[in-house]
């Protein structure tokens, strides 16, 4: 593992709560960008499908190692934002909660079951659940708040969470040579994954 890449999942954390902690600048004259960004920073942290699954392409990231690293989460956090450009839009996308559960159990089963994926299909994996994530993000925007302020809320918070992910992904590799840890937290994933799915049905 080169320096550079070691350091990504701190670089990512660095410059999400950069953000966060800029966020009070906003707030005269613009306080609907304030509270836009708060919002949107908000909104991926307030439920638990949402943290799993972010975290979870984190795991991942880090489990395949090289540029997925960066290629994986940002392949998620592009979909995320086209699904939230459709919800904002008031663009209909069925199964949204179904699609976001379900990718809790889809991606904690492939950490656990081959851990491995190629780089592309870990990005076409992601990326497709990402969709669901992102149009309940726009969905439920409040009306009164700036979209712009919001969508960077939520992809900083998106960001931060692929960060917690990839640095436990990258402490258990360094942990366990056989990463049996990994796999476990991908099964505990799947399962948590299951009793979302269960509610939303």
């Amino acid at each position: 593992m080169t320096p550079r890449l070691a350091s990504l999942p701190a670089r990512v954390a660095l410059a999400a709560t950069s953000v966060l902690v800029a966020t009070p600048a906003l707030a005269h004259p613009g306080h609907e960008a304030a509270s836009g960004f708060t919002e949107g920073f908000l909104h991926p942290l307030s439920g638990l499908d949402h943290v799993l699954a972010m975290v979870a392409v984190g795991l991942i990231a880090a489990r395949i190692g090289g540029r997925a690293r960066l290629l994986v989460p940002l392949a998620f956090v592009g979909m995320m934002v086209l699904g939230g450009g459709l919800g904002v839009a008031g663009i209909d996308l069925p199964f949204v909660e179904i699609g976001i559960a379900l990718s809790v159990v889809v991606l904690g089963a492939a950490l656990a079951l081959r851990p491995a994926l190629p780089v592309a299909a870990a990005m076409l994996l992601v990326g497709a659940f990402a969709v669901f994530h992102g149009h309940a993000h726009g969905a439920e925007m409040p009306e009164t708040v700036s979209g712009l302020a919001y969508g960077a809320g939520f992809v900083g918070a998106t960001a931060l969470l692929h960060a917690v992910g990839l640095g436990l992904g990258l402490s258990a590799g360094r942990l366990a040579r056989s990463l049996p840890a990994l796999r476990v937290a991908g099964a505990g994933l799947a399962v948590a994954g299951l009793g979302l799915l269960t509610a939303a049905l």
